[in-house]
């Protein structure tokens, strides 16, 4: 699947376009992909594509078999090229998810081009903010080591879901 951003300059100096998928995978989705699942889970090349390479191998597995064993109704995994942030919101939309986690690649320049992140969001929809999710960051090898990473995400994936929100506000506990 690809955002609306149509090659690599566009994608540094558009972000807006990077939060919304094509014409194309959006109807694509709209008629494939499973609908009203719990989880839903996208991977996105976002600043870097080593970040993705190097860590969804290991981790999207991990995810997917720990959501099943937890019962979950997971949705058509979605890999979107230039994809930013808010596309969690956009797809989340089209296939209404009541959740949704994003892994992402982050900017190479921090510390490694692998370091990549987790954000999650409960019913992520157009017109939420940043403030509407949660992050876990730097995830690679020399930082938060996948597995690791993984088993933090499917805890608070259930948090999420069992507490009915996410982002700055939410009480997990």
């Amino acid at each position: 699947m690809k955002s609306r951003v149509s090659e690599i300059n566009e994608h540094l100096t558009r972000p807006d376009l990077g939060r919304r998928l094509d014409e194309e995978s959006e109807n694509i989705l709209r008629t494939k992909g499973v609908k009203e699942p719990k989880v839903q889970l996208i991977v996105a090349d976002g600043l870097s594509s080593t970040a993705i390479e190097s860590n969804v191998p290991e981790l999207l597995p991990f995810l997917q078999q720990g959501l099943e064993r937890a019962g979950l109704t997971v949705g058509t995994p979605v890999f979107v090229e230039f994809g930013r942030v808010g596309i969690i919101d956009h797809i989340g939309e089209i296939v209404n998810a009541e959740s949704a986690i994003l892994l992402i690649g982050e900017r190479p320049g921090l510390a490694t081009a692998e370091s990549m992140s987790a954000y999650l969001e409960y019913e992520p929809r157009l017109g939420k903010t940043d403030a509407d999710r949660l992050v876990i960051s730097n995830i690679h090898k020399g930082g938060l080591a996948p597995a690791e990473a993984g088993a933090e995400i499917l805890e608070l994936v259930q948090k999420i879901l069992k507490a009915k929100q996410s982002g700055v506000g939410a009480k997990l506990d």
